[in-house]
């Protein structure tokens, strides 16, 4: 294996070990519900409502944004010892929004008569799904194989070709910089063939009429990238649009398939968000398979820009090894 700092496989595998994590707690939770007390009850109100959600944003110097999602709130009945008590926590597992909407509205009408497992030291505590998904840990265990796979895999495979590049070069001692910029441009470019493929998809969902709720700018001090430089005043777009897809209202606050317009120019910014100005009427396009997914424009803006980079990084990564 190369001969890396064991901090940089900690930092590639951090992510995976949060994951894991999470998902280890979620089943001890599921173990604890499995002994609560369980109640009669009935759903009296199912709908789709809109809730503002903390995002973790790494562009930004507090580290986080606040986004509207859409959500399947399913209010019920229960009562415990006598006392009347209401709830809308349908599974133990966490939601996070923008998921299975449709789904969970459709599972729990007003007037469907439910099961509500409560937790006896607390009953206003309750869920009506107290199982995680089937499968959950052999997707788990599947996932944590491939990752495992590809870092160790990347790191001897870039440790290889560099050795192979060294005795190719005019200069050998250029190799692991011709191999990590020729690896980085290939990431980049799999990431535009991806965004390509997505508008290609886009471009075929449904579209159904919607409204711009609000349109305007946010602003906020921008992450320095190290640490020794200023944060900016970084100006973002702020497009929220509201649309009906099979009978059920929904939000979203992404106009472009490429996320928000961000600059620390605020006529750029502006520009943008003059495009959809309140309360105007707009075509969105909608996922079928995730109706909280959808989009004003169904194509990538500014994409030109990634594939100047993937050329710019090549030929860096080609003048290199030509001339060393």
């Amino acid at each position: 294996m190369p001969d890396l700092p064991w901090f940089v496989y900690a930092m590639l595998l951090a992510p995976l070990g949060l994951i894991l994590v999470a998902a280890a707690y979620k089943s001890l939770q599921v173990r604890a519900a499995r002994d609560w007390p369980s109640a009669p009850g009935k759903v009296v109100i199912s709908k789709a409502e809109v809730r503002d959600v903390e995002v973790i944003d790494s562009d930004r110097q507090d580290r986080h944004r606040i986004e509207q999602r859409n959500f399947a709130n399913v209010v019920y009945e229960y009562s415990v010892a006598g006392r009347k008590l209401r709830n809308n926590r349908v599974s133990i597992g966490e939601d996070r929004g923008n998921f299975e909407v449709a789904e969970t509205i459709a599972k729990y009408p007003v007037g469907t008569v439910v099961t509500v497992y409560y937790n006896p030291l607390h009953p206003d505590q309750a869920v009506l799904e107290r199982d995680l998904p089937k499968g959950l840990w052999g997707c788990l265990g599947i996932g944590t194989a491939i990752v495992l796979a590809i870092v160790f895999g990347s790191a001897f495979g870039l440790h290889q070709l560099t050795e192979f590049a060294s005795k190719h070069l005019t200069n050998p001692k250029v190799s692991p910089f011709v191999v990590a910029m020729s690896a980085f441009g290939f990431l980049i470019a799999l990431f535009g063939l991806a965004l390509h493929r997505q508008a290609s998809l886009a471009r075929k969902w449904p579209v159904v009429p919607g409204t711009i709720k609000s349109s305007g700018l946010e602003q906020f001090m921008s992450a320095p990238s190290e640490p020794a430089e200023r944060s900016q005043l970084t100006f973002q777009s702020k497009v929220s649009f509201a649309y009906r897809f099979n009978g059920i209202d929904y939000v979203s606050q992404h106009a472009s398939l490429g996320g928000k317009v961000s600059s620390t120019s605020r006529g750029l910014v502006e520009r943008f968000a003059r495009k959809y100005p309140t309360g105007a009427k707009v075509k969105v396009y909608v996922n079928p398979l995730n109706p909280s997914e959808a989009v004003l424009e169904p194509h990538v803006s500014q994409i030109w820009i990634l594939w100047a980079s993937v050329t710019f990084i090549w030929g860096v990564a080609y003048y290199a090894a030509v001339h060393g």
